[in-house]
């Protein structure tokens, strides 16, 4: 059996296999309520055969949303809606994830189906955003208002209760957003933490948000529930994070509670430059992975089975995250199982791949 094919397990949870569905923005909510869109495009990725299916970065609080018509976890009410989304994902033999996410400075923007681009005003359904500072993402963003150390560790709370409600929706793996220019990464940057407070100056001090909220979340769900961090391990940036920067944040994260860290890039500047490529963001995860010595995940331009399963073989990371091509074809993992070996007309597909083989 190839690596890719084989069963992982975080804590008290089994992934049939090592494929997941990488978190992506749907822009498709209504109060932050996912709907049956929600269900048929993460329930078709559980039918196509991957091991773990993660709903996209859904908000602790209503600020906290990317857009207006963004996912939130922040009540009762949205976990009673996710409730269908996370039973039909494990009817069909996936493990339901969802991505814990506060937007920060880049909150209250206008989602690509829109009219309109940069800031949503008031007048539109928009509001005012926070960040560790009044500077805004760019000049076509809403100025943010900086959080005070009060608010922050509202927030942190905001994290642990989103995680209860998650857990209520009846998703098994929590993963703490913290990538992306988003409010944790906002923290963690030097290129946008400017504060001199508690939470701002050395590095420690700038990851002391992000690990209070990996300790909150981890203290909300236990012992047996795996919890995941996403981070940008380079800002492309002069100044910036960088990918040695990442091994210290990781080890620091792991240490707070998490299982594996999810490694990505970017996100944090509008100027940044980034070099892309297939498996371009691959090189950082095998560096969290040696240098920190804790478990990953890698994204970023994954698109051929044989591609995934050196991502593994090589040691890079634990799991492989699929976004664009999984849109693409929510029957990946099949048609990838089958180009490795793992399935064939002279054998009967694993129960998860029964019905899309």
């Amino acid at each position: 059996m190839s690596q890719l094919f084989s069963p992982y397990t975080l804590r008290s949870v089994t992934l049939p296999n090592r494929v997941v569905v990488s978190p992506m923005c749907q822009y498709s909510a209504t109060g932050g309520l996912p709907d049956q869109w929600h269900l048929v495009h993460l329930g078709s990725r559980a039918v196509g055969g991957a091991g773990m299916v993660m709903a996209e970065a859904s908000a602790v609080e209503p600020i906290g949303r990317i857009s207006p018509e963004d996912t939130g976890i922040w009540s009762a009410e949205h976990a009673q809606a996710w409730r269908p989304i996370t039973a039909f994902i494990k009817d069909n033999g996936a493990v339901p994830a969802i991505q814990l996410a506060h937007a920060g400075r880049k909150a209250s923007t206008y989602s690509p189906f829109a009219p309109g681009r940069g800031g949503v005003a008031d007048a539109d359904g928009g509001w005012t955003p926070v960040g560790p500072t009044t500077e805004p993402f760019s000049p076509t963003y809403r100025v943010p208002r900086a959080l005070t150390e009060d608010e922050i560790a509202g927030v942190v709370a905001k994290f642990a209760e989103g995680a209860r409600h998650a857990l209520a929706a009846g998703f098994e793996v929590v993963e703490v957003h913290a990538a992306h220019g988003y409010l944790l990464h906002e923290f963690l940057s030097p290129l946008s933490n400017t504060r001199t407070d508690g939470y701002g100056g050395d590095a420690e001090r700038r990851l002391r948000f992000p690990v209070e909220v990996v300790q909150a979340v981890r203290a909300a769900v236990g012992e047996d529930v795996p919890v995941l961090v996403r981070i940008s391990a380079s800002d492309w940036t002069e100044g910036g994070l960088t990918e040695q920067d990442s091994v210290g944040i990781a080890r620091a994260l792991v240490d707070a509670g998490a299982d594996l860290v999810d490694v990505s890039t970017g996100g944090n500047v509008p100027h940044a430059r980034i070099t892309t490529g297939p498996g371009y963001q691959v090189p950082f995860a095998a560096a969290v992975r040696a240098g920190a010595g804790v478990p990953t995940g890698a994204v970023g331009e994954i698109t051929d089975a044989h591609q995934a399963e050196r991502v593994l073989v090589e040691g890079a990371a634990d799991l492989v995250l699929l976004a664009r091509e999984l849109l693409r074809d929510p029957y990946w993992p099949v048609r990838a199982a089958k180009e490795l070996g793992d399935l064939g007309d002279a054998v009967a597909p694993p129960a998860q791949y029964a019905r899309a083989y």
